[in-house]
């Protein structure tokens, strides 16, 4: 990234109330024209959203970009689009006992209504404060339930199996720390207590110490802050195996969506261990290791990012992608979306940018001189995204954000006529995570309340 021109974040303000007026537009285009039989939408084909099997990961981020809609400009029409949708269709979320995603779905639209109630934006209601409580305590419990016992610790594991470490998890198991503080605990046979914090801290250090790389030699492709989208585990004995990865290019190279998740995860970790006593984190080696952890992860794959993103902050879909060297030394370049050789990933940059910012702010409240370079990179992809060729103007597209990567091995995503490569359209994740980026700037530009997905406690 060139951090040589300084962005002033305050001149940002009217590009960032513009983007909230074509993100009310284009919610109200998803929730008027899509067909909600098709399944949950996933990603835009020729600008209108369709949906991809997989897993039912997306529909959470759909009601809650609405939710965060009403939040900064109080229309009712998106609350009701929020709080209706979350009552008939995110139940089955809740209880979903087969995906690692429960901290992208519940979080979105439970935790986000909750916040709202908490911060005044809604009225005050016993049963509905009672009711996300629930499901959130609910979907905790369900997701820590997916479990595989290591050599010192364990983790939630993936969709694949209690084999599979996935990076993206570290942001999903924010609904464990959730459930543990609304006063919930995990209860199995014989009426066993677990606690919900160990599992999440647990889960926390297991991917600090497989899923990243510090350049300590693991193997020959160690470099400080690479990720690996999947590790691979020996559920026999619990010995690690290997790497892998399911939407990068090998388990070897960085697949940067999966890079974004473990940023954005571990800085807001990083924040919510400061609501925490010293006699809660005692149990699990105590504030200082747990946050030594913590932010080594969150510092070294921010390093990694912003090394391996274009100078204004967007990156290839995968750093190892096969013909990145066709484009020379692309990394001191704009980025180019229609470069006909590696597709870039806007999302990666949405999860990304909200990172580094979260980080900068950390490490400013904590006096480390080291905040600025984290701030200024935040800022400087908050403004690439605001702008052409990223941000969608086009009535007829119902994206938001332009240039967002599904599953480029797999082929799923849309090449438009002429193109060798995708480009052009939009996601549900990239969509929602550019509107909670803008939400958080917003409030960090005007002086509100700092945002967190633990303000609704």
């Amino acid at each position: 990234m060139n951090l040589e021109d300084k962005i002033v974040p305050e001149k940002l303000l009217p590009a960032i109330e513009r983007f909230w007026d074509l993100s009310g537009r284009k919610i109200l285009s998803i929730e008027q024209e899509y067909d909600v039989s098709k399944g949950s939408p996933v990603f835009t084909v020729k600008g209108k959203y369709t949906t991809k099997g997989w897993t039912e990961w997306t529909q959470g981020f759909q009601y809650g970009s609405a939710a965060l809609q009403f939040d900064i400009t109080g229309d009712q029409q998106f609350l009701e689009i929020a709080k209706k949708n979350t009552v008939d269709k995110m139940a089955s979320h809740v209880s979903h006992t087969g995906v690692h995603d429960h901290g992208f779905n519940n979080i979105s639209t439970y935790g986000n209504l909750l916040r709202l109630m908490k911060e005044e934006k809604i009225p005050y209601n016993q049963w509905e404060k009672d009711f996300y409580e629930l499901a959130l305590k609910v979907s905790a419990t369900v997701q820590a339930g997916r479990w595989t016992k290591i050599k010192g610790g364990g983790f939630i594991y993936s969709f694949n199996g209690p084999h599979s470490l996935f990076v993206d998890t570290i942001r999903s198991v924010r609904v464990l720390m959730l459930g543990y503080a609304l006063g919930h605990q995990m209860m199995i046979e014989n009426d066993r207590k677990i606690s919900l914090l160990r599992r999440a801290i647990n889960h926390a250090i297991s991917t600090a110490q497989y899923s990243v790389f510090y350049g300590e030699d693991r193997d020959i492709y160690d470099l400080w802050g690479r990720t690996a989208h999947e590790c691979i585990f020996n559920v026999n004995d619990g010995n690690y195996r290997c790497p892998n990865s399911q939407q990068g290019y090998t388990g070897f190279t960085t697949w940067t969506r999966g890079l974004s998740w473990a940023m954005l995860g571990f800085a807001e970790e990083l924040e919510f261990l400061d609501t925490l006593s010293d006699d809660e984190l005692r149990p699990f080696g105590g504030r200082r290791t747990i946050q030594d952890v913590f932010l080594k992860a969150a510092r070294a794959t921010c390093d990694f990012y912003m090394k391996h993103s274009m100078a204004d902050g967007i990156p290839f879909w995968d750093t190892g992608a096969p013909n990145l060297y066709k484009l020379g030394n692309c990394y001191k370049e704009i980025s180019n979306p229609y470069n006909n050789v590696e597709p870039v990933d806007s999302s990666a940059a949405c999860i990304g940018a909200q990172a580094l910012l979260r980080l900068g702010n950390y490490l400013k409240l904590k006096g480390n001189g080291i905040y600025e370079k984290y701030e200024e990179a935040g800022w400087q992809i908050v403004d690439t995204l605001l702008k052409s060729p990223y941000l969608s103007e086009s009535e007829a597209h119902q994206g938001l954000i332009l240039h967002s990567i599904y599953h480029h091995p797999n082929g799923w995503d849309y090449i438009p006529e002429g193109s060798k490569i995708p480009n052009g359209e939009s996601s549900m994740w990239g969509d929602y995570h550019a509107r909670e980026l803008m939400l958080y700037a917003y409030r960090l530009l005007k002086g509100e309340p700092y945002y967190t997905f633990f303000n609704c406690l």
